[in-house]
């Protein structure tokens, strides 16, 4: 039996462990059909946060969900070494112990990072066991495993083989202070506050100049050269002559190129080939040197002269300054614009000409585009219109820069020797090699990770069965970062897409609505949730709250208001285990009209919830859930049943009924339903989650009973109405007279209405007492009592009450006048508002005639 109350802390207390014990979450049963779902791995920097426990809740509903549904289901669990981040994190601890990367050596530090990753991934673990994840950790896996080592290595051999991984200078995005190379995607941009600088560039041998604008004049010591529009009639006379470049004062030509825009600025750039990536395509047409004038940490080096050793900023402003007294500066144009920022350190990347390892993007993301235009072949995004990202970004990618100043990581399986390079799955055997100290982007190894888990490249039975996955989870916010690069290398390794569905949430916000950040102090810890209200509270909100692609607006008090729901689904299973007690079998074979009743409405609502638990919309599962357990059973049958309460075959409907809610339930609150689950007698399996998911059975379909009980409810409802309206008191009389058509839907429920209604039903009328009729459609009831005489009192009484409902009619009204709370409220909790609303408005009308 269940305990008096619900006690979310002493359920979830050692359950999980039981659960994993059991081998309950372990997928590989031949008999059944595949499944399987990619989770995001989550990376070993720190705790899981809110984002996290919403992606993985969802897909624990869905594992769970087929699971139940009999399919042989796998969740691969695992996690990511996260280079740059983690590198960061180790760095900053050791620097605060007063150790240096540097004095540690290599080997030294990733000894001191693998004991950074097996901190985090027991403390990730911990948490996955805390939200109640259904995970086969017999196959766990990360990123930097020997399994996936392998895989990363095949790779780029086999596409430097094939000529798509190369090694070349480009102008790379470059952190300055973790001193590497990043992809463009883990560049975030950022308005500040900036100037143009107009600069005079004399002519060679005239006082006349060319008026060039920059917003980063420290690069002048790399110009090559300044560009004018061929077809620019103010300059293109110009074109092959020589200006002096400014302070260093040596000679750069005037090229003629269309990067020049006539209509911005001057029409007049500089080109400065190793500090832009634009200068530098403009260098390779021009065969312009290029001329680096920074080092790594962003200090100027010994070309530019006298500023070396200064920081890029102190070098701008002293530059600036000579620049003034020298006649050199026009003016100073302040605005405001976007510049790249590091995702990581949040330093500001430098455009930067570095010797970098990239993957040519060419065959790749075409192999994307054309593969999305088979419907049976393509990534099937949901909702749609987030395909048109993986579109965009492949359809406008540029090469990528795979390789990274770090030792956290997949070491590039490249050495050199002299000018020879050898790239390969095992060393050189030769003598005088040295290995390339860069490691990949994390993102490489990344991209593999839905078949690499599986044992890709070898041939396994895993990959055999559960290769393509069937659903990835993830935010849109890492489309471009993760999904599209999944894509392109599966479609390229396997000839097969990574995934058949790519279900896209939005991001989680604060209640009003911003993103939540370290800066705002406006973050929340999952885990601290599921300590106040239970890992049940926490998921069903997160789940049921936002539709497919929308971002979700975190508010306690939903997950409170969730709190109360199980706890009203607590106590309504108790109440129906104490009254079945002695129910040895289900017996459907003297059903009441309640009892068929609710039996539709039950597989009615199984049919809405198995459409969209099969089309991803859990919010819409989580409205029909609620509406059937609050309302239809709870309010409803469960008060209703007691008429009947010795009837065998309503034990067996409240039981039956029961069991398919928390079967129903289940994905999205494992805990709780897993403890009534083990209270019932009658069940078909020993754990709820190897448990039948609920089907739809026409054959307990009763259209004729369910619009019965429809009218009764109605009848009961407006009766209860016009007692409260006219004071009528418990034990009036009540006839009946309905058209002979109808008269039978009452006299077919005596005893049900007399018990609700708390009356008796006569035959005839009585002119001794006094009379309310009630207008249905089917005729009207008369309800006959005794009436009570209006005091002094009573009338004070009712001017309190109308004071009050005047009260309520203006919160609701204010409440329901608030856009924020009406778009971002559950519906359905709108709706009841709103229904309230004009209840409430229809009690003032009465009080107000009855006071007059």
């Amino acid at each position: 039996m269940l305990d008096k109350k619900y006690d979310y802390k002493k359920i979830e207390s050692g359950k999980y462990e039981s659960w994993v014990k059991h081998n309950y979450f372990k997928a590989g049963d031949l008999t059944k059909e595949a499944f399987s779902i990619v989770i995001p791995p989550p990376n070993v920097t720190g705790k899981l946060h809110l984002g996290h426990a919403w992606d993985t809740t969802l897909q624990d509903i869905i594992i769970r969900y087929k699971k139940m549904d009999g399919y042989d289901a796998l969740w691969l669990p695992g996690m990511d070494h996260a280079a740059i981040a983690t590198e960061v994190k180790v760095v900053d601890r050791l620097k605060k112990q007063g150790i240096n990367k540097r004095d540690l050596g290599r080997a030294g530090f990733l000894e001191k990072a693998w004991d950074w990753k097996e901190e985090y991934a027991s403390t990730i673990r911990s948490q996955w066991a805390k939200l109640g994840l259904a995970l086969d950790y017999s196959r766990e896996r990360f990123t930097l495993d020997k399994g996936l080592n392998d895989a990363v290595t095949e790779v780029f051999v086999k596409y430097y083989n094939e000529g798509i991984i190369y090694r070349g200078e480009r102008i790379i995005n470059w952190d300055p202070v973790q001193k590497t190379a990043l992809s463009n995607e883990e560049v975030i941009y950022k308005d500040i506050p900036g100037a143009f600088y107009h600069i005079k560039y004399f002519i060679e041998d005239s006082d006349k100049y060319l008026e060039v604008a920059t917003t980063r004049p420290e690069t002048l010591f790399g110009d090559t050269a300044v560009a004018v529009n061929p077809k620019d009639e103010r300059y293109n006379k110009l074109i092959g002559k020589n200006v002096v470049l400014p302070i260093v004062n040596k000679l750069i030509p005037i090229v003629g190129d269309e990067h020049a825009d006539i209509e911005f600025g001057t029409g007049v750039v500089k080109i400065t080939p190793a500090h832009d990536p634009n200068d530098f395509e403009v260098g390779n047409r021009h065969n312009l040197e290029r001329i680096v004038v920074m080092n790594e940490d962003a200090t100027m080096n010994s070309n530019a002269g006298k500023y070396e050793g200064m920081d890029r900023f102190e070098c701008r402003n002293a530059l600036i300054k000579d620049l003034k007294e020298e006649g050199l500066l026009i003016k100073i144009e302040e605005m405001t614009h976007s510049v790249g920022h590091s995702e990581r350190t949040g330093v500001m990347v430098e455009p930067y000409l570095s010797k970098q390892w990239f993957v040519n993007m060419k065959e790749l993301s075409k192999n994307v585009l054309e593969n999305q235009k088979d419907k049976d072949k393509k990534v099937n995004f949901i909702p749609e219109r987030f395909e048109k990202i993986l579109n965009n970004w492949m359809s406008d990618c540029y090469d990528w820069c795979i390789s990274r100043q770090l030792w956290w990581g997949h070491q590039i399986p490249a050495w050199y020797k002299e000018d020879k390079i050898y790239v390969g799955k095992e060393a050189p055997k030769e003598e005088g090699w040295t290995r390339d100290e860069d490691v990949l982007d994390t993102w490489f190894s990344s991209a593999l990770w839905p078949f690499s888990t599986l044992g890709w490249p070898n041939k396994t039975d895993d990959l055999d069965r559960y290769f393509p996955n069937d659903v990835l989870v993830t935010g849109y916010d890492i489309i471009f970062f993760w999904v599209c690069r999944m894509v392109f290398q599966s479609l390229k390794l396997t000839g097969k897409r990574p995934f058949k569905d790519c279900l896209i949430h939005g991001l989680i916000r604060d209640k009003e609505g911003r993103k939540m950040s370290k800066s705002l102090g406006n973050g929340v810890d999952p885990m601290e949730v599921i300590d106040n209200y239970g890992a049940d509270s926490l998921r069903w909100f997160l789940t049921t709250n936002s539709a497919p692609g929308q971002d979700l607006r975190y508010d306690e008090d939903k997950v409170k208001s969730t709190w109360n729901f199980i706890n009203k689904i607590w106590n309504a299973s108790r109440y129906v285990l104490m009254n079945t007690e002695d129910l040895e079998k289900i017996d459907l074979t003297n059903l009441t009209s309640s009892d068929k009743w609710i039996l539709t409405k039950l597989n009615k609502t199984i049919k809405r919830v198995r459409k969209n638990m099969d089309t991803y919309n859990f919010n819409v599962v989580g409205k029909e859930l609620y509406k059937f357990i609050w309302e239809d059973f709870c309010d409803t049958y469960i008060e209703y049943s007691k008429v009947s309460s010795d009837n065998y075959s309503t034990k067996s409907c409240l039981i039956l009924v029961l069991t398919d809610i928390i079967k129903m339930l289940h994905p999205f609150m494992p805990y709780v339903t897993d403890e009534i689950y083990s209270s019932l007698k009658i069940k078909d399996s020993e754990n709820i989650i190897l448990s039948s998911y609920p089907k739809y059975d026409k054959n307990l379909i009763f259209k004729e009973e369910e619009k019965e009980i429809d009218s009764i409810i109605e009848i009961i409802s407006s009766v209860r109405n016009s007692k409260a309206e006219n004071d009528i008191p418990k034990g009036f009389k009540m006839v009946n007279n309905f058209n002979d058509e109808n008269k039978s839907l009452i006299d077919n429920n005596k005893e049900l209405l007399t018990k609700m209604l708390k009356c008796d039903i006569i035959s005839s009328s009585t002119d001794e007492l006094s009379k309310v009729d009630v207008v249905f459609q089917y005729g009207t009831l008369s309800l006959y009592f005794e009436s009570k005489k209006q005091t002094k009192e009573d009338i004070e009484n009712l001017i309190k009450e109308k004071e009050s409902l005047e009260n309520s009619i203006a919160r609701r009204e204010k409440l329901l006048s608030n856009e924020g709370y009406v778009n971002n409220a559950p519906s359905n909790i709108v709706d009841a508002e709103r229904q309230k609303l004009e209840e409430e408005k229809g009690k003032l009308e009465i009080l107000i005639s009855k006071i007059n």
